[in-house]
């Protein structure tokens, strides 16, 4: 819960990232899917890349969909998800 409560509370205070579900209680607590606002899409692959360079992987979204999907299973540790969101914060504060 810990997890999926910092990386949640990363997407909803940012201002180029959204959660794809937007109801709170509806949203999942072992994959959380996000995409770049329509504003910022065209820098889907440029934050790809940037998570890729702080050692992120495997957080790119469905082929046909696009956006990143973070998985938050057991194994993953709580400082695994600060990096991701502290690479999403730095990324948003370079635009």
């Amino acid at each position: 819960i810990e997890k999926v409560d910092l990386l949640y509370s990363a997407i909803d205070a940012s201002k180029i990232f959204v959660a794809t579900v937007p109801d709170h209680a509806d949203r999942s607590i072992m994959n959380v899917c996000f995409v770049l606002k329509p504003e910022y899409k065209d820098l889907e692959k440029d934050f790809l890349d940037f998570a890729t360079s702080k050692g992120i992987v495997g957080i790119k979204g469905h082929r046909s969909v696009g956006g990143f999907r973070a998985s938050l299973y057991n194994a993953l540790p709580i400082e695994s998800v600060k990096v991701l969101t502290d690479a999403m914060k730095e990324f948003q504060d370079k635009l």
